[in-house]
């Protein structure tokens, strides 16, 4: 079965586990095997409309999906699927000419 790595923000809503075996054909059937096993997951990964969020980024062994076929991209047993939520924040903060980073 294919692996789903589940980044430590999200473990919380799949039982605590760090992976999750999956039997699947595509990334996209993978995923939504993993949101039918821990149905938490889906407010965090998916819009309302069912499409993955935007700072939701894929990877199959280290490669993303994106530049591959998306979710349609095929997997074996031997897989591994990485979850990658993007990370953004921190800016630069100048008062009285001090510079000061968030």
């Amino acid at each position: 079965m294919s692996k789903i790595h589940i980044p430590t923000p999200l473990r919380q809503y799949a039982s605590k586990q760090a992976t999750v075996e999956v039997k699947a054909a595509t990334v996209g059937e993978a995923m939504n095997t993993l949101v039918v096993q821990h149905p938490d997951l889906k407010r965090h990964l998916y819009t309302d409309d069912g499409k993955l969020r935007a700072f939701v980024n894929l990877y199959l062994n280290d490669e993303d999906i994106r530049y591959m076929q998306k979710e349609a991209t095929a997997v074996t047993d031997s897989d591994n699927i990485s979850i990658v939520p993007s990370i953004a924040g921190g800016g630069i903060t100048v008062t009285n000419g001090s510079v000061y980073g968030l």
